[in-house]
């Protein structure tokens, strides 16, 4: 099946160069137009592949010590009847874990050190079918130490040097408000003893988590029961969708948070900054786009004897914009999969590429002693390189409208009256 003319003519057209110094120049010009392109798309693929890559290491470490979704006590006190409400949440079958549990932000001092840290009450048994720090400390044995009654208590690894304690030191732990009597009141004090420290890998989590036994919290804080039950899903992604379907069925008495919304600053600067770097990283497509439009008017204005003779010989107007479209876009095309071949292929070797840059260099852009992750993370997601190919592709269209209207409208008594 024979192709279109105006398609050959202007792929041939994206070909020439090689003949005389001016379509040479031309197509050096074309060249740097699809070399641009590519540089650009291959540049946002990387950029939103290592911060997607960042985004999922922090996401994971700060999801190995909270849990999906909480179940809360609407009022703040304890939530009545837990086992009830955690069955229900169970009837879902994308949560596969439940567990009881009660945090309340306190004061932990050891002699004249005084630190705030969230103090987490825990049912051992059930504590690890939520969180991956629960089953490490289980492995270890550290969880199977938080008996009730005993009063032991273990801290993240960050707040245990704050305070200068180590394994089987004693702490105490301050309760919000305290108890009236005749003298004022008189803050509710714990003794506890340090069982061990957990790392987590996350500085909120080490520097200001403790974990007790459940029923030991309850008598501290003076809760009847729990005052919540955390969930885990098998989609961390689905967490805001389960949190909806289960406020509706468990009704405004239990109050539902996900993890987006108990780390919503967070979560909130991530989708700001990606999306801004895709802008910023786009204009640079953008420019490298638009360089097609005076590529195209170079070769519309070198080639204007040619859509004369085009013209005398039965070429339409559309015909004559259909071939210059055809080269833009033929160049759009090229530099747009160049570039997502070149973005793929530093995107999925960056854990082999920045190694071999850093012992070239003899520098390291990660140093272990500074950043908890020394090595470069990336996570390419399609959702991110549809967008980046499709807005390349229309951009190099768009680019291409205005030159190939122009050699449209070329009339050819004009154009060969000096030839």
């Amino acid at each position: 099946m024979s192709l279109p003319y105006e398609l050959v003519v202007g792929w041939r057209y994206t070909r020439a160069g090689r003949a005389g110094r001016r379509n040479r120049f031309i197509s050096f010009i074309s060249g740097v137009s699809v070399l641009g392109i590519a540089l650009g798309v291959a540049a946002l693929i990387i950029v939103l592949s290592v911060m997607n890559g960042f985004q999922k290491e922090v996401r994971d470490r700060m999801l190995s010590v909270i849990a999906h979704v909480e179940l809360l006590d609407a009022t703040g006190e304890a939530l009545p009847d837990w086992q009830a409400t955690a069955a229900l949440a169970r009837e879902d079958k994308r949560v596969v874990g439940a567990a009881p549990f009660i945090a309340v932000q306190s004061l932990i001092a050891r002699g004249d050190l005084m630190r705030g840290a969230v103090v987490r009450g825990v049912s051992p048994a059930d504590e690890p079918s939520v969180t991956p720090l629960a089953r490490e400390l289980q492995r270890s044995g550290l969880l199977d130490q938080l008996q009730e009654g005993a009063f032991r208590i273990v801290l993240g690894a960050e707040l245990a040097r704050q305070l200068g304690v180590r394994e089987g030191d004693p702490v105490t732990l301050i309760a919000p408000g305290g108890a009236v009597t005749p003298a004022g009141v008189v803050p509710r004090l714990k003794t506890f003893t340090v069982a061990g420290t957990f790392s987590a890998g996350h500085y909120e989590y080490d520097s200001g988590l403790a974990l007790v036994h459940l029923g030991d919290a309850g008598r501290l804080y003076r809760l009847a029961g729990p005052s919540g039950v955390q969930l885990k899903l098998a989609d961390v992604q689905a967490a805001r969708e389960v949190g909806r379907d289960l406020q509706a069925r468990l009704g405004r008495g239990v109050l539902v948070r996900d993890w987006t919304d108990t780390n919503r600053n967070w979560y909130d600067a991530v989708q700001i900054e990606k999306r801004l770097m895709g802008i910023i990283l786009t204009l640079i497509v953008a420019v490298a786009a638009f360089n097609l439009v005076s590529t195209l008017v170079m070769t519309v204005t070198d080639k204007q004897a040619d859509i004369a003779i085009l013209r005398t010989l039965g070429a339409s107007p559309r015909s004559v914009m259909g071939i210059f479209v055809v080269q833009g876009a033929a160049a759009g095309v090229i530099g747009t999969l160049a570039g997502t071949v070149g973005g793929l292929l530093v995107a999925f070797n960056i854990g082999t590429i920045v190694p071999a840059i850093e012992r070239l260099l003899s520098i390291s852009f990660l140093p272990g002693s500074i950043y908890l992750i020394s090595q470069m993370p990336s996570d390419p997601q399609r959702d991110d390189i549809v967008p980046i190919v499709v807005t390349s592709l229309v951009l190099a269209f768009l680019a291409t409208l205005y030159p190939s209207w122009r050699a449209s409208r070329v009339q050819p008594a004009e154009a060969l009256r000096y030839e």
